[in-house]
Order: structure tokens, then C-alpha cells, then sequence
């Protein structure tokens, strides 16, 4: 009896230390993210530091005449995303007919302004539009204002802000860039052409460079569309998307210069296909844990299997540079990022 007893209680002890050691192992596993970060169709995600919080401003993805809001996400930690729905419609923006997306994000003096592209404007013919036929004869590159980074927001100028061609780049996928200096600049531009402008002191318009010229042409080698600029000890790095965006093919590529004017020399692919875990990654966007090295890539995705043209998500994953300052190509995954909060 008394060795039945010894067996029973060694099973015991050794239930309870699988056990103990079962819940260590989950309260010492990080939590993750998760890709992608939050449910839904989104696109072209606009990540960025306001205060304590992470923001990603998306597009929302459909079809063109179904594009007609902005959604918004923060979160403390990059793990538990909420969501502010609405933060910009047609409602609000009078003159856009369809196709609200890519937006960009940035704060000037406490007030938050919120760029995008409307409309997806093509090409004047030589005589012009006809406003009973066409309905992209107006659009462009619009600029909304709030009080806060969740809006609402309401239309800063009541029309575009850019809705003419320039270096034959079409007036889409705007990045609004504060240089160490305090100048405001706008990277812009589709079908294989990217511009740079200066924008005014109050974000209604640009101011001429020194040759008398509104924006300069900064297209590097492969660029498509999606211009994105940062810094980091003190190089400039400019991110844009190849291939094309409603297939396989779409991916980000960089290049790194000492000013934002460039030249830009491009350097490397470092987001692309991966049949292991998506496909068509691009658009993207780069977040800097404030006071800190750490950084991430925020990108949309095609899940797999694909069933359909919109079918994109929001993901996110870590960022990392050589010693020589050059990025490591991005790593997508399931699991996204472990929680970082700003505040610790």
C-alpha cells in the first residue's frame, strides 16, 4: 500500500510540475501581433508614431466605386489594434466620385492632416475633359485636417490640392516627409514617375524651387508607384513598389541618399513574393519606435490562395540593417511582431 501511494503522489508531483512548467512556458512566450494585424480587405498602409500611439492609415480595398471611405487603426503596443471607422468619406469630400485611397498622415502644429489620391484621374485628351462622359475628368491628390489623428476629418481646400500631370507622373500615392530643417515635402506619383514638391507653410499649395519649377523629377531605376522617405543616422532612405499591384509581381524596393532630393541609386529588392506565406507584397510604409532602433515594415499582402483583385492585408514585421546601414531583406510571417509600447 504504501508503495502504491509513494506512485500516486510522484505522479502527482510530476502532473503539477508539468503543469507549472506548462503555464511558465505561456506567460514567458511574447505575445504576437499576428498577420495580418487586424480583419479586413487594406491596402497601402500608412504607419506612423502620433503621441504614445501607433497609427496605420489604409486603404480600404474594392472596387473603385465602392472606395469611398478611410479607415483608420492605433494601438499602444502593435498587438491590440482599434479601429476608427470613417475618418474621411465622400461625404466629406465633395468632388471625390470614387476611389479614395492611399492615405499619408502627419501633424503640424496639433493640427493632423490626412493627404490622399481620389478619382484615379487619367490623362487629359487634347481637348480636355468632358464632364458628361467621364467621370474621372476631376481628381487628384486631396488634403484633409482634424483636431486628432482619429478624426473626423473635413476637406482642408474644398478641391484638389494637385490635379494636373507633371513629368508625366500621375497625381497619386502622395508622401508628405518633414526634413530635419522643418521643410514639408510631398513625394508623389504613378506610371513610373515620382516627383518631389514643397509644400507651403498652411498645405495649400506648393512653393516653386529655386529654378522656378513646381516638382522635380527623383525617379529612380524600377520605381512604379508608392514613395516612401526616412531617416536613419542620418541617411535618407527612399522605399517605392515595382511590378504591378493587382498580381504576383508587385514587390519594394530602396535606395539611400545624403538629402532627400537624392540622387537616388537604386540598391536592393527587400519585400516580395513569398508562396510560403503571400504573395503581391508592396505598398508600403516604415514605423520608428519613438527614442529608439527599432523599426518596422508595414505592407499589404495577398493572402493565399487569392480569390480576388482587392483581396489585400494589412501586415507587419520587423525591419533590419546591415552594419554598412542597408536594409535586410524583410521577412514576412504569420506571426507579425511582439508587443512594443511606446510608453515602458
Amino acid at each position: 500500500m504504501k508503495s502504491r501511494i509513494a506512485l500516486y503522489t510522484l505522479a502527482a508531483s510530476l502532473a503539477f510540475a508539468c503543469s507549472s512548467a506548462k503555464e511558465t512556458n505561456l506567460e514567458e512566450t511574447p505575445k504576437l501581433s499576428g498577420n495580418p494585424i487586424f480583419d479586413g480587405w487594406y491596402a497601402d498602409p500608412e504607419g506612423i508614431v502620433f503621441v504614445d500611439e501607433y497609427w496605420v492609415y489604409p486603404t480600404f480595398s474594392a472596387g473603385f466605386t465602392d472606395q469611398l471611405h478611410i479607415d483608420a487603426f492605433s494601438s499602444k503596443d502593435l498587438i491590440t489594434w482599434e479601429k476608427h471607422a470613417n475618418i474621411l468619406d465622400t461625404v466629406a469630400i465633395k468632388w471625390a466620385r470614387q476611389a479614395m485611397w492611399a492615405p499619408a498622415a502627419i501633424e503640424k502644429d496639433g493640427k493632423y492632416y490626412l493627404f490622399f489620391s481620389a478619382n484615379d484621374i487619367q490623362r487629359p485628351s487634347r481637348d480636355g475633359w468632358d464632364p458628361n462622359n467621364d467621370i474621372n475628368h476631376f481628381g487628384g491628390l486631396g488634403v484633409a485636417v482634424a483636431d486628432s489623428p482619429g478624426g473626423p476629418f473635413k476637406d482642408h481646400l474644398g478641391k484638389p490640392l494637385l490635379s494636373e500631370f507633371y513629368n508625366d507622373a500621375q497625381p497619386i500615392d502622395q508622401f508628405v516627409f518633414k526634413d530635419t530643417d522643418g521643410t514639408y515635402y510631398m513625394l508623389y506619383g504613378g506610371w513610373s514617375h515620382c516627383n518631389i514638391g514643397k509644400l507651403n507653410a498652411d498645405f495649400t499649395g506648393f512653393e516653386l524651387w529655386d529654378d522656378g519649377e513646381l516638382f522635380h523629377e527623383i525617379t529612380p531605376e524600377g520605381y512604379v508607384e508608392g514613395p516612401f522617405v526616412f531617416i536613419r543616422n542620418g541617411k535618407y532612405y527612399f522605399m517605392w513598389s515595382e511590378g504591378g499591384w493587382t498580381n504576383d509581381s508587385y514587390k519594394v524596393a530602396y535606395a539611400m541618399a545624403d538629402k532627400i532630393t537624392g540622387p537616388w541609386k537604386r540598391i536592393d529588392t527587400i519585400l516580395e513574393s513569398d508562396t510560403t506565406v503571400a504573395t503581391g507584397a508592396g505598398h508600403n510604409s516604415v514605423i520608428q519606435k519613438s527614442g529608439s532602433d527599432d523599426w518596422y515594415m508595414v505592407y499589404h499582402r495577398r493572402p493565399i490562395p487569392n480569390e480576388g483583385r482587392d483581396h489585400r492585408v494589412t501586415a507587419i514585421d520587423v525591419m533590419e540593417f546591415n552594419a554598412d546601414g542597408t536594409i535586410k531583406p524583410i521577412k514576412m510571417t504569420f506571426e507579425g511582431v511582439a508587443a512594443n509600447p511606446i510608453l515602458e
